[in-house]
């Protein structure tokens, strides 16, 4: 069977709040760690959320 193009990866909160994102990339074209800058409801603010893995 052939290997998924797709993985799900967790965003982190840089915040240190422990708040999260799950979503998905594509392991193909995007080889290196993402990160981008979204909303975290605990601090109320945009933050930089990087990339980690599901435990």
């Amino acid at each position: 069977m052939a290997k998924p193009t797709t993985a799900k990866i967790r965003l982190n909160s840089s915040g240190d709040t422990g708040f999260f994102y799950v979503t998905k990339k594509n392991t193909r074209t995007m080889t290196e760690k993402f990160s981008m800058k979204k909303y975290d409801p605990v601090l109320r603010k945009h933050v930089e959320f990087k990339e980690g893995k599901i435990k």
